[in-house]
């Protein structure tokens, strides 16, 4: 299949939600408000809009992957790989994940870091033909409710 990776713009935002709906069945959950994928999108576009990648096929334009990246200036971070379940194993998702690595790369980036659920084993075993491995460290979470957030600003 042959695509092109791009920068996301607004009139992809009802396809990604539709392939995240997909891809992330916890997007469907409405007991975890803190993966509204409006939101999501909206966020990004507000912090880096430019490391949110969308694959598109060259054919006719349909967007068959995304890729979001972050940099801190310390550190990389990559998320919401996701890639149309037609469109899976024909590297749409390796190449999101090159791109993205480029332009983390060309920011200065040198260090990495994704997060997996755990009982996602095939997810696992993507990241690790690309040369992830685990780290020896805890990944810590705490999700912040409106309130807290506010308080900060």
């Amino acid at each position: 299949m042959s695509i092109s990776i791009r920068v996301f713009s607004e009139a992809d935002t009802e396809a990604v939600i539709a392939l995240w709906l997909q891809a992330f069945p916890e997007y469907n959950d409405p007991s975890r408000p803190h993966r509204n994928p409006r939101l999501s999108i909206a966020n990004k576009l507000g912090t880096q809009p430019e490391l949110f990648f969308v694959a598109t096929r060259d054919e006719d334009g349909a967007l068959v992957g995304t890729a979001m990246a972050g940099y801190d200036g310390h550190r990389g971070w990559l998320y919401s790989v996701a890639v149309m379940p037609d469109s899976r194993r024909l590297g749409v998702g390796t190449r999101l994940v090159r791109h993205a690595e480029s332009a983390l790369a060309a920011m200065g980036c040198l260090k990495l870091n994704l997060q997996v659920l755990a009982d996602k084993p095939d997810v696992l075993g993507f990241y690790e033909r690309l040369g992830y491995r685990a780290d020896a460290v805890v990944s810590l979470g705490k999700r912040l409710t409106a309130r807290e957030s506010e308080a900060i600003a």
